[in-house]
Parts: structure tokens; C-alpha cells; sequence
């Protein structure tokens, strides 16, 4: 991976990063494509909106149709035809929230999986061999997430976990790698601490010191705190994450999250929030949301959102994307992620142009006021 720092306004940062299937523009917003999918879209849809990154779920590619298989077909990208980067999570993430089916231990996380109850066991080094079949450009590092609010005792027993499983993945990729094995595949750590400022430091400090890294991620955030609470959060532990790597922000988040966490530093996100959002009728524009199901839209002949420049919003009127959701009809699931997701990559490269001209802090005034208007 190479990365660069190519302007900074305060503390927001443009960079590039570059893998071995794309040069990623930061800040950069990941799609989700938990089942090597992202729900609803094809790769070429993807290529069309200028995805140059999009996340895909190590549990549930593991359960389904499992990592062998997909490595036959050259891995995510042959599997896929989407021929950009894929990160892929460690699947600590589905163990936390398939907590009734799962057991965090010293050594890994056992859990049953939710399509036939069969027991498995994740290990810092079997979710690398996982990403190593996937062969992802990012790989995350297994960690152990918890819940928020929760005990000093669990958050610390958490950062203790992640710290130990960290530097074992790290090491079993550097031997790895010295046999010829994963050698363009990135790893990142996660820090974790929940909104504790000392334990976000013990883990952020204990993670940087081990050297080899080619990133990090903020994880265990948006799972039950303030959103205040996230931003502070952010804002303390970036400043203690390295200048010269890339800065992940899991699962976060609405429009709103990803403008405050670029002024905080953060280069990268994902969410499932746009698909997922668009596909229950909620559509994002410039001027906040908009509940297309609404019979007000019954007879609008005005696209989403006359600023935008989606496929959508080019073709289509609200009045027929109301019909199509009322309807029933599949069609609707990708018009709306199309112009979802279309919204949020917009955005992302709106903030890095700001950043570009440093003018970010009025980016965001300006981000708001749209807001204020409606």
C-alpha cells in the first residue's frame, strides 16, 4: 500500500491511497457488500458510481459460500467481476452482534453459525487465512467488541484481548508474507476503548507500538453511545494514531457522522445505512431526508433531489420511484441504493475538494444551512 497525505484544513485530511487493484481518494465512504454484494447492485453499477473500495463480510462469506470456493474463482475480485479494492471485516463485529450465539475467549470467539447452528471457532489467524482466500486488499484484524454503556472490567478486558490478538495476526502475516503469501493484502488494527479517554489511549498506544501495520481503524463506536459522546471520542483517539497511515472509522454512519468525523481526522467509513436506508423508502439529499413514500409524491414529477446527479435523479421522477415502492417492485431497491449511495460518494469527494481549497469549515456551514432550509 502506498499512502499520501496530499492536503490537510486543520485536522481534515485528502490523502490517496493505493492498493494493487485501485487508487482510493480519501475521505472515502466504503459500501457494504456484506455478501460480496452490495444489496440490490452489480459490480458494473458499483464502476459506474465510481466505487473505488467496498467492504465484504468475512463471517458471512465464511458460513456462505465459504472462502475456498471463492478463492477458485480468484478470490473477491474474480468472484465479483468488480475489479477495484475490497476491505474485509474479521467478523468480530457478527460475533458481538450474534452475541446469543457466540463466546469471546482468550484465544478467539467461538459461535454457532445462524444459517444451520454448526459450531465454529475464530482465531486471530484464522481470520486472516479467511481474508487470505478472499485475497482483499485490506484485511482487519480480529478484535473483541463490546457494547456500550458497559464495565470498566469488560472494556479493559477488551482492549487486552485486542492488543493480544493484534500482535498475533501481525506476526503470522509477516511470516506469511515471508513465504510469498498475502503480499499485496494490507492489514489493519482496531482500536477499541469505548468512550473511556484512558482506554482509548491504552489501545491506541499499545496497537501503534507494534510496528507493521499498514493502518488503523476506530472500532467499537455507533453501538449504543451519544452521538456527542462518538465525536469526542474520535477527536481524542485520532491523536494518537499515526500521521503517515490510513484512519477507518467502523460503521459510522449518516451524513451528518461522516462531515464531523472528516473535520476530526478520519480518512475512511462504512455503513450500511444508504442501502439499507434506501431500500425501507429513506432517500438522502442535499437538503436532508426524504421519505419517498409519502403520498405527497404521489403525483411529483421533480426528481429526488434537483441537485443531484445520480442515474436516478437523471431518469426518474419522485412520483414514480413513490409508485415502485408502493408497488412492491424490485426495481425501486436499486434506483434508491443507486442514488443513495451516488449521495454519499458525492459527498466525499465535495469534502475533499474543500479540504483541497481549505475551505472545509465552510463546507460544513454550508452543509447545514441545506439542512436548515427544509
Amino acid at each position: 500500500m502506498d499512502f499520501n497525505i496530499d492536503a490537510k484544513d486543520r485536522k481534515a485530511r485528502a490523502c490517496t491511497i493505493k492498493t494493487a487493484h485501485s487508487t482510493i481518494q480519501t475521505p472515502v465512504f466504503m459500501p457494504v457488500g456484506t455478501q460480496a454484494t452490495v444489496k440490490a447492485l452489480d459490480s458494473n453499477d458499483m464502476l459506474s458510481l465510481g466505487a473505488k473500495i467496498i467492504l465484504a463480510n468475512t463471517y458471512h462469506l465464511y458460513l456462505r459460500p465459504k472462502s475456498e470456493l471463492i478463492k477458485e474463482f480468484g478470490g473477491l475480485h474474480g468472484f465479483t467481476k468488480f475489479n477495484n479494492s475490497f476491505l474485509t471485516d474479521s467478523g468480530g463485529f457478527q460475533a458481538f452482534s450474534l452475541s446469543d450465539i457466540s463466546k469471546t475467549k482468550d484465544d478467539g470467539i467461538e459461535f454457532k453459525s445462524h444459517i444451520d447452528g454448526s459450531k465454529h471457532f475464530f482465531t486471530p489467524k484464522k481470520v486472516l487465512d479467511i481474508q487470505y482466500d478472499l485475497n482483499s486488499d485490506i484485511m482487519m484484524v480480529l478484535d473483541d467488541l463490546v457494547a456500550l454503556p458497559n464495565t470498566k472490567e469488560r472494556i479493559k478486558a477488551s482492549i487486552t484481548r485486542t492488543t493480544n490478538w493484534a500482535k498475533e495476526a501481525l506476526d503470522y502475516h509477516e511470516e506469511n508474507k515471508s513465504k510469498g503469501k498475502g503480499t499485496k493484502q494490507n492489514l489493519f488494527a482496531i482500536i477499541q476503548g469505548g468512550t473511556d479517554k484512558e482506554f482509548r489511549k491504552i489501545s491506541a498506544q499499545s496497537l501503534c507500538e507494534l510496528e507493521g501495520f499498514d493502518g488503523y481503524a476506530i472500532g467499537g463506536l455507533a453501538v449504543g453511545e451519544t452521538n456527542l459522546q462518538m465525536y469526542d471520542t474520535v477527536e481524542w483517539t485520532t491523536s494518537f494514531m499515526p500521521e503517515q497511515k490510513p484512519r477507518y472509522l467502523m460503521g459510522v454512519g449518516t451524513p451528518e457522522d461522516l462531515i464531523e468525523n472528516i473535520q476530526r481526522g478520519v480518512d475512511m467509513f462504512d455503513c450500511v445505512m444508504p442501502t439499507r436506508n434506501a431500500r425501507n423508502g429513506t432517500l438522502f439529499t442535499s437538503f436532508g431526508r426524504l421519505n419517498i413514500k409519502n403520498a405527497k409524491f404521489k403525483n411529483d414529477p421533480l426528481p429526488i433531489d434537483e441537485t443531484c446527479g445520480c442515474y436516478t435523479c437523471q431518469n426518474y421522477s419522485r412520483a414514480y420511484l413513490n409508485h415502485l415502492i408502493r408497488a412492491g417492485e424490485i426495481s425501486y431497491f436499486r434506483l434508491s441504493s443507486l442514488h443513495n449511495l451516488y449521495y454519499y460518494l458525492n459527498l466525499m469527494k465535495e469534502a475533499r475538494e474543500a479540504i483541497i481549497n481549505s475551505s472545509f469549515k465552510q463546507f460544513k456551514k454550508d452543509f447545514y444551512a441545506k439542512r436548515e432550509k427544509t
